[in-house]
């Protein structure tokens, strides 16, 4: 069983459900168009982290986006 994780910042409300739902349909046809299998399969999952829960070189993305 194929598993995609998709990890992204939460930003500007977030990914709406629409978003998602395109995001995992066209991310199970990109597998199955490649692989020929998965396509009643494919597990897509979507975590959005907070900015403040991201760092790069120690300082939060919400920091360094204030700059």
């Amino acid at each position: 069983m194929p598993i995609i994780n998709v990890k992204m910042t939460h930003e500007d409300g977030g990914a709406t459900k629409e978003q998602k739902e395109l995001l995992a349909k066209k991310l199970t046809q990109v597998f199955v168009d490649v692989f020929k299998r998965g396509e009643k399969t494919c597990v897509v999952t979507i975590d959005e982290i907070s900015t403040d829960n991201y760092a790069i070189g120690g300082e939060t993305i919400t920091n360094i986006r204030k700059k």
